[in-house]
Parts: C-alpha cells; structure tokens; sequence
C-alpha cells in the first residue's frame, strides 16, 4: 500500500485491513468519522429548491411536478425577490412521511432582508419512487402567511403594496391611496431615515387576522390595524407587516381610516429606534400623535374615555403601565391608555417642540435597558425629571379635557 511521509521522513504503512475496515464503514459514517448524508433529505431539498426556482421563474407547469399543495395561482401575483426553502428535518415513520422547513422570502422593492416562516410538509413519493410536496403548512405554533387563506391579490401604491385575500381590487386600491398619503405624512414628522413605503395585509376575517398574527380572534376584534415586525427589513430592525381589519375599519370615518393608516405608518418609520428600553405610553402616543397631526381633532373629540374620567375628577396618578395596552383586557382602560400617551406625546410637541419631541423618542429607545431609560431621557433632552414631567402633564389633562 502507498504510505505518506511523515514530518521526520519516515513512512508509515496503511494496513490492507485497515483500508478495508475504513471502506465497510464508509457507507455507514464516511471514512472521515462524519455521519453520511441522508439520501433522501438530498432529494427532498432538491425537490424543495425546484419548487422555489419555478415559483420565482413563473413556471406554473414546473412548479406543480413538485407537488400538488399550495396552487400556483395563490402565489402567481406576489411581487417576489426571493423565495427559498431549507429543510430542517425529515420524519419518516407511519403512513406518511413529513418534513419542517424553513421559508424564507424577500418582497421585491420592500423587504431588504428575508422575511422568515417556519412550515411543516407532508411528502409523497411517486411509483417511480420521486418525492413530491402533498401539503405545505405553517409549523404547529408558527402564524399563517396570506397565502394560506386563498389567492393573493395585489395593489400598488406609489409608496405601498397592498397584498389582500378576499378583497375586491377598488377596496386594495382604497388601502394602497391611504397609505401613499400616510408615508410623507410620517417623513414630514420623523424625517427621512426610514423606507418610506409600507407593505399592508387585508386578510378576508377576524380569524383570519389571528392566524396570520399567531393569536387569539379576540385579542383583536374592535381593533382596525395592527403593525408587526417581521424577520428581515435593515440590520437593525425588521421589516413590518401592517395588518389590516377589514370588518373594524370599515366602521371608521374617512378622517378614522387616515389616522390609522399613518398611525401604523409610524410604528413602521420608528422601528429602528424602538427597543425594549421604549415604553408602550410613548411608542403608542407618539404613532396617535402623527396619525391625529393636521387633522383638526380636539382632545375632546379625540380622547373621550380620558374626557371622562378627568371630568369626573378621575386624573390618572402617573403614565399608563405597558399592561394597559393589552387588547385583551378592558375596553376603558385600554382606550384610556392610548389617550394617555397621545396627549404626553402632544404635551411635550405643544411644551418643548415637535423636533424635541422625535429626539426624546430616539434617546429613550437607544438607552441599553428600560431601567433609568425614561430618567436619562427627560434630563438630558426635555431638562427635567419624572416627578415634574407628570406633574406638568396632569395639569395638561386638566386643561384640555377639563
């Protein structure tokens, strides 16, 4: 047997029983001591990678020998950059065989990184012994993609993307005017160091939204949008998804429709400079204060339950908790808590100054924890301390709902 040099110039013989121990076992681990692959993850990957090129290529035909699951034409109007799948494991075992896989797309001119979305296949195989995708779902626990709940529809606005599921095109259309006016309207207030252009879900039903939002149907009955971040977008923050209630929506105003609109569009243009150092109370009022800006609504109209209570000498001792947000708890104290941090947010717009205003919400969100984040922030930008700030806006309750 051929023998190798060592560092001191001897040679070392292979034993003719060793060549054979290590060709008995390569089948097994390959000679370099590491698990072979699995042939049939191999196929069942590269079966998943001609699933992706055909859907990016709009091959309808190449895309349906993969498999019969998800049809083509739910995907067909998706404007994709792209679209891969990674598998993750393969389980086989019983009558049918099942993989996880991980999903990972990219919105053409919206998202600059993958969104991410764990799904769980259900595989067949051909008389000929091909793989081929029978279902494609979301992981047990992992939210819904709009896919899932029928075709996709699409809008294009000038500055949005309006992507719905049971919708009519004149009702996408509406969604994407809205939105077009609501991004220059955040830019004027938050400045340029966003996107600018939003990517908006219309799902067909409350149910709907809580699967492509992984929660409860009754965490969001009532509510007309929600924003959520999405794995993707910068480095970092990620790219955002507004949700949109159809049913809820409907039941606004024209003047209800834009505040949410850019109030959501807000959420997306500050998700850079929010983190978990950022109370809801500013997070939330500082969304309502750009959504209301320009449209003329006093606190009066705008913030009835907190009319309320001031007016029945019900001030609130201190700034609402992050707990109050809670869609799922009371009605009252939500609405309550939402106006509470809109009329701070107005107070130190109307007190310090609308800019000063953007540079508290970016010194709060950039301080390393919660911990002394607002305490740092009121010294260093508004020059002054948590006890006066809440003094100063309880008096500010006084005088406007009073």
């Amino acid at each position: 047997m051929a023998g190798r040099r060592g560092r001191r110039g001897r040679r070392r013989a292979w034993s003719p029983g060793a060549v054979g121990l290590c060709l008995l076992l390569v089948s097994l681990t390959g000679c370099g001591g590491q698990p072979a692959a699995d042939p049939a993850r191999t196929e069942v990957q590269h079966v998943l990678d001609r699933r992706a090129a055909a859907l990016l290529g709009h091959d309808e035909r190449a895309y349906a020998d993969t498999g019969s699951s998800t049809p083509y034409g739910r995907l067909r109007a998706l404007p994709l950059a792209s679209w891969t799948y990674r598998l993750t494991g393969l389980h086989r075992g019983g009558p049918t065989t099942t993989a996880d896989a991980e999903l990972r797309y990219r919105i053409r001119g919206y998202d600059r990184s993958p969104v991410t979305a764990e799904r769980s296949l259900t595989l067949g195989r051909t008389a000929d012994g091909h793989w081929y995708v029978a279902a494609d779902r979301p992981a047990k626990e992992a939210s819904a993609q709009l896919w899932d709940q029928g075709t996709v529809a699409v809008a294009r606005g000038e500055r949005s993307l309006v992507l719905g599921v049971g919708q009519s095109a004149g009702a996408l259309r509406g969604y994407a005017r809205l939105a077009d006016r609501a991004v220059p309207a955040v830019t004027q207030t938050w400045g340029t160091s966003w996107a600018r252009r939003v990517v908006l879900l219309v799902p067909r039903s409350l149910d709907d939204i809580a699967a492509l939002l992984g929660s409860p149907a009754s965490s969001y009955r009532g509510i007309a949008a929600v924003t959520t971040g999405e794995a993707g977008g910068s480095g970092r923050a990620p790219a955002d998804r507004i949700t949109v209630n159809p049913q809820a929506y409907a039941d606004l105003g024209d003047v209800g429709k834009q505040v949410v609109l850019t109030h959501e569009t807000t959420h997306v243009a500050t998700r850079a400079d929010t983190s978990a150092a950022t109370p809801l109370w500013l997070s939330e009022g500082y969304a309502d204060w750009a959504g209301y800006l320009g449209t003329g609504r006093t606190p009066l109209q705008a913030a009835p339950e907190l009319s309320r209570a001031v007016r029945q000498g019900r001030i609130p001792a201190s700034l609402p908790e992050d707990r109050d947000f809670a869609f799922s708890g009371d009605a009252t104290q939500l609405a309550q808590a939402y106006e509470s941090g809109w009329l701070a947010c107005r107070m130190i717009a109307d007190h310090w100054g609308e800019v000063r205003l953007g540079e508290f919400y970016r010194a709060v969100g950039a301080h390393p924890q919660r911990a002394g984040a607002l305490e740092e922030a009121l010294r260093t930008v508004l020059g002054t301390t948590p006890e006066k700030f809440t003094a100063r806006w309880r008096d500010y309750l006084r005088a406007q709902l009073g």
